[in-house]
């Protein structure tokens, strides 16, 4: 029986913000193997990645070890295989960095097509490998050998994931610089950098007002913002195009904004701080000011005739490769603006400098000895170094994977909200940057769908409505949408990998005028996504599913638990689905959300949390220290003040609620 309660403990919980590591650049080379009777210790780069033991049913198990180094990409495998019917165990503990996390390292042969994420250290069966981000290796185990992965409890900050592999045949496979060579990302170097470590969650002026924004506008929103979103976890307000002096180009356009702003950029930011929220501005890499190109024709590309290079959407195509360009057109203007108080950066055309601009004036840089993947990342690189690594720095638009490490977001597609990404480039989402689908208007009829699919998958959650949408009921969507959880991929390859394998295009694209081969699509690929969540007190996972296809969901392709009841509730109808054994049978999707999120507990036999009704994680960013003690049901609560708080419990057979001990707040209803 469920019962819906009221509101427990609060809580102020302070986010960790963790330094960054230092470690030297690993070797591209196989692990060191010590084999002595039927212990097994694998070591990389000066550090033990796993040790454990090896023991057989019958007769010992025969090894073969085999290192392929083809095109640069090492792979190490160690393969033990039994005599006849003998049964093989492997046993062991894999060490890895406090960036280490579990995942599946291949896709499944007729597995459910499920995009997964993960919140903290989880087990999940499905998972059969170990990747270290920090130091880019993947250990895995290869099909059909069975394998658990459950994480262990360590004294520091490493992470320890102890391993149990079964099977007449068990192959351990070593992959070093797993995303830089056998995924093909040459940038690739996560020893030097991290992902932004917080929730991108805002809003941005351009489906709103498009370049016909105003002072004003701004203004409204920011007040509408930060005082009905901000509160719970929407940061950022972001001016996008609309606010510069025109031709764009020369520094004073930029940071000298046109008559619809007539109080100034340094006033506005001065603003919009003063409600809350962090400043975020876009610029763009094109330069339109023919008069100043042709003055000055040595900022510039340059044609076999001498005179400043052109592009469509670019412009006057600035040379990175020169200092007196990049000291007088570039930098002046991130650090005007960084000086002013700005902290979120949006970096537009980027495709275009690229396309248009390098790759079509190839000749230029080929005559100079320059390479122009070195001069565009170069471009980008001063800019990074001007604003600094402690404020976001958006990429926009397209995939671009020479950028890899110098930006924290990458707008994955066309201009308009896709959910192509969340398949397409569901691997690099929180490991090689945080994924951008763009802009949501919740007033849309996918408003739903579109901001649980964002957050669920650790995405950027940028708004774009007109601020009187958020004082209409539709302001749902945002409000149990964020702060967006910082996730991991549960899979370290592509769901639909048809647009990453292409990544290679970009050095020989000439035109940016459209989407590319390997930008993310549009169009929805796939229909459930699931997000498992690890915190000290419980695991649970959390499912969403967009289509009506009528079929039972079997738990196990989920990677939970054989032969074990989960709960279930679905957080935006607020309704208990009864217990799941073995299957999750689900009905229509309510055409009011057009997405389904179904929460899924283990079932206990006391009284349990199933949800509530704060965030459509089910309780991710705000339930703390959840436990049953004598008979009670103890736990905190962060809350966002003023907004209803419900509790859903169950009340199995055998128990009765008595009533609720609320310190912090204060209850409202039960029933």
């Amino acid at each position: 029986m469920l019962k819906p309660a009221a509101v427990i403990a609060v809580a102020c919980i302070l986010p960790a913000i963790l330094s960054a590591q230092t470690l030297s650049e690993p070797p591209n080379a196989p692990a060191a193997v010590e084999i002595t009777g039927g212990q097994v210790v694998l070591s990389y780069a000066g550090e033990v990645l796993f040790d454990g033991t090896v023991s057989t049913t019958g007769t010992a198990a025969s090894l073969i070890q085999f290192v392929d180094s083809a095109d640069g990409r090492v792979t190490q495998v160690l393969k033990w295989t039994a005599t006849g019917r003998d049964r093989i165990t492997i046993t062991g503990v894999v060490h890895g960095s406090p960036e280490a996390f579990a995942a599946e390292s291949e896709p499944r042969e007729d597995g459910l097509r499920v995009v997964r994420h993960a919140v903290g250290p989880v087990s999940n069966r499905l998972n059969r490998a170990v990747y270290d981000r920090h130091g880019d290796w993947a250990l895995s185990v290869d099909v059909p050998a069975g394998v658990d992965l459950v994480t262990a409890p360590t004294a520091d900050s490493a992470v320890v994931y102890e391993l149990t592999a079964t099977g007449g045949e068990i192959s351990l496979r070593f992959r070093p610089r797993f995303y830089q060579k056998h995924r093909g990302l040459t940038q690739y170097r996560p020893w030097e950098y991290r992902p932004w470590t917080k929730s991108v969650a805002g809003w941005t002026s351009w489906y709103a007002y498009f370049d016909k924004v105003t002072e004003q506008d701004i203004r409204t929103t920011a007040d509408v913002l930060g005082e009905v979103l901000h509160p719970f976890g929407y940061d950022y307000l972001q001016i996008d195009d609309g606010y510069q002096t025109l031709p764009i180009g020369l520094p004073r356009h930029w940071l000298d904004a046109n008559e619809k702003f007539p109080g100034g950029l340094d006033a506005l930011r001065t603003y919009i701080s003063g409600r809350g929220l962090a400043p975020g501005i876009w610029t763009n890499v094109s330069f339109a000011d023919k008069s100043a190109a042709e003055a000055h024709p040595n900022w510039f590309v340059r044609t076999p005739d001498g005179r400043p290079a052109r592009g469509n959407w670019v412009g006057y195509v600035m040379d990175g490769s020169s200092t007196g360009t990049m000291d007088t057109l570039v930098t002046p203007v991130y650090r005007a603006l960084r000086a002013m108080g700005w902290t979120y950066f949006k970096l537009d055309a980027l495709r275009h400098l690229r396309y248009e601009g390098y790759n079509s004036y190839a000749g230029y840089f080929s005559e100079r000895g320059l390479d122009r993947e070195s001069v565009f990342r170069g471009f980008v690189e001063q800019v990074r170094k001007t604003i600094g690594r402690d404020v976001y720095l958006l990429a926009c638009w397209g995939i671009r994977p020479e950028l890899i490490g110098l930006v924290d977001g990458m707008r994955v597609g066309d201009d308009g909200f896709g959910y192509g990404s969340f398949a397409q480039y569901n691997s690099f989402n929180n490991v090689v940057w945080r994924n951008d689908p763009d802009h949501i208007e919740i007033h849309q009829p996918d408003g739903y769908k579109a901001a649980t699919l964002t957050t669920l998958t650790g995405s950027v959650l940028m708004l774009t409505d007109l601020p009187e949408v958020y004082r209409t009921e539709r302001v749902e969507a945002a409000k149990r949408t964020a702060p967006v959880l910082v996730t991991r991929p549960g899979q370290v390859y592509d769901v639909d990998p048809s647009r990453s394998s292409l990544l290679a295009m970009a050095n020989t694209e000439l035109s940016g005028s459209g989407p590319r081969p390997f930008d993310a699509d549009q169009r929805e690929i796939v229909s459930l996504y699931q997000l498992d969540i690890a915190l000290p007190f419980e695991q649970w996972t959390v499912l969403a599913r967009t289509r009506d296809d009528g079929d039972a969901i079997p738990l196990g392709e989920l990677g939970l638990a054989p032969k074990t009841n989960y709960v279930a509730f679905e957080f935006w109808t607020k309704q208990f689905l009864g217990v799941a054994p073995d299957t999750l049978q689900l009905g229509p999707i309510d055409p009011r959300f057009g997405v389904q999120v179904v929460c899924l507990r283990r079932r206990v036999e006391h009284p349990q949390v199933l949800s509530t009704s704060r965030h459509v994680t089910c309780g991710g960013p705000d339930l703390r220290n959840v436990s049953w003690q004598g008979n009670i049901l103890n736990g905190e609560s962060e809350l966002v003040a003023g907004d209803p708080y419900v509790l859903y419990l169950t009340e199995p057979d055998g128990y009765r609620f008595d009533g609720m001990d609320v310190v912090g707040a204060r209850v409202v209803g039960q029933g």
